[in-house]
């Protein structure tokens, strides 16, 4: 991914909210009355996606618009499928088209329908490809590097040489070599990368088969660290190494910040995962459908350009990405409302989040 990019922080994207809210005040809500946007998710597979991003989106949709509705469909990780959802949206007659694309290749003869059709599409959390009117996302080289980053803080003195295996995500989705380029960066020349493998489907049972192949082949005690691409497949990374009675267990990175990963890394299992605010991320994505819907443009909503393989100067967003450990929980995930204490702090958990000082008053 080439092209201009700021980090842009809360502040800001609270900014950009604050007008788009206004210029819906000035149409009386929504003064040509109401009209559709289709919402296209990738999988169920990622919990975030249905948990998080899509009912933050409807409601955000609304507020901006009160006569407006939010159409939704999930692909299940079948191009094919989000191909023909994509297809039947355009039939519809949607306003405009909110896409988190399986495979950037396989949608972009949809992407150019919509085009054709009048429909602008904002690329949503992975950039797609095809004449998309703009893209917002998370910046992936810097997800990767705070993955990288605590990595090699969690390895202590074998950070200098230590072995790594490098558990990464589906290679059709733009983002995976987004993640590992930024993880490569910092871990080149500091670690042995022994094995790396790529996760189909982003899926935890892959991502099973994959660490356990590795420990087959190196022996448990060969691995230092584990790099995984987000918390799905270091839950499956976790299960292979637990499996295998391997202990103590090596530092694991992830992900998206599910609430099984949290709990993962107050036991000690998860090192880390990377936060993304995915409120700021589903208001920056509503604002501009919202803006496009009504035909005005994203001057006033976007911060930055990306190039794709097929376009220049994409309108973007980029937001900042957060390293969550053990240590910082109750300043990040807790403090922000992502989950309560009393959600993150099972009746089994509780001497562990006792001992990280993640009680009520605590940190």
């Amino acid at each position: 991914m080439r092209g201009r990019r700021w980090r842009v922080g809360a502040g800001l994207v609270a900014a950009v909210m604050v007008a788009a809210l206004a210029g819906c005040t000035e149409d009386g809500g929504q003064g040509e009355g109401g009209f559709t946007v289709g919402l296209l998710l990738p999988s169920r597979a990622v919990p975030r996606w249905e948990q998080s991003d899509k009912p933050l989106i409807e409601k955000r949709v609304k507020e901006l618009c009160p006569d407006c509705r939010v159409v939704y469909a999930n692909a299940e990780n079948d191009a094919a499928s989000q191909r023909q959802q994509m297809n039947s949206m355009i039939t519809r007659g949607v306003s405009a088209l909110i896409l988190d694309v399986v495979d950037p290749k396989a949608l972009r003869s949809s992407v150019r329908a919509a085009d054709r059709a009048g429909i602008p599409v904002i690329a949503y959390d992975r950039l797609a490809e095809g004449p998309i009117s703009g893209f917002v996302s998370f910046d992936g080289g810097r997800v990767g590097r705070l993955q990288g980053e605590a990595l090699l803080q969690s390895m202590g003195a074998k950070a200098g040489g230590g072995g790594v295996v490098m558990v990464n995500g589906d290679p059709s989705s733009p983002n995976a070599a987004w993640y590992e380029g930024g993880a490569r960066s910092v871990l080149q020349d500091r670690v042995r990368i022994l094995k790396s493998y790529n996760t189909l489907g982003w899926r935890t049972e892959n991502a099973h088969d994959h660490m356990s192949a590795a420990i087959s082949a190196l022996g448990p005690n060969q691995i230092d660290g584990v790099l995984a691409a987000n918390d799905s497949i270091a839950a499956g990374v976790i299960a292979a190494l637990k499996s295998a009675r391997v202990s103590p267990l090596p530092p694991v990175t992830g992900q998206d910040a599910d609430l099984d990963a949290v709990r993962r890394i107050v036991k000690g299992e998860q090192y880390m995962t990377v936060y993304k605010p995915f409120r700021q991320e589903t208001e920056a994505a509503s604002a501009m459908a919202v803006a496009l819907a009504r035909g005005n443009d994203l001057d006033a909503l976007v911060t930055s350009t990306v190039d794709s393989p097929t376009t220049r100067d994409v309108p973007a967003v980029l937001l900042d990405p957060v390293s969550v450990t053990a240590e910082t929980i109750g300043r990040t995930l807790v403090r922000d409302g992502v989950y309560t204490i009393d959600q993150i702090c099972t009746p089994k958990l509780r001497s562990a989040c006792d001992r990280i000082g993640l009680t009520r008053g605590g940190r």
